[in-house]
């Protein structure tokens, strides 16, 4: 059975609430597990010590029977120092949006139509 640890979400609408649990990775994400190991608030503020809380006894058996973590989840161990920071790679994440690209191009065009004006009335002038 492949075993996941990972994010199971509750609360109404607009108003997030997820228990952490070990649950079989075929089953549904608000579906059926096997056991509750915490609670993740993502409206709480971040320095709050109630954001999350997790079993970590039984996290850690969990992790020892095999189970995997969900990217969110391993990030929430990382925090805690349970598992080691894992190196990840997104090359696109530094680089603007496509919208912003065209403003930037659009920017770049005016201000050398304006360097290229001036240099031109000066050189008229001088012709003269």
């Amino acid at each position: 059975m492949a075993m996941k640890i990972r994010l199971a979400r509750g609360g109404s609408k607009k108003r997030p609430f997820y228990r952490i649990v070990a649950a079989d990775s075929r089953m549904p994400r608000d579906g059926r597990f096997i056991e509750k190991l915490g609670t993740y608030n993502p409206l709480l503020p971040k320095d709050s010590e109630d954001r999350v809380k997790m079993d970590m006894e039984r996290v850690q058996y969990w992790l020892d029977q095999g189970a995997q973590t969900t990217d969110r989840v391993s990030r929430f161990l990382e925090a805690a120092g349970v598992i080691a920071k894992k190196e990840r790679s997104n090359p696109k994440k530094g680089t603007p949006g496509k919208a912003a690209q065209e403003r930037a191009e659009a920017k770049a065009a005016k201000t050398a139509e304006a360097t290229a004006a001036p240099v031109e009335a000066t050189e008229e002038a001088s012709a003269e």
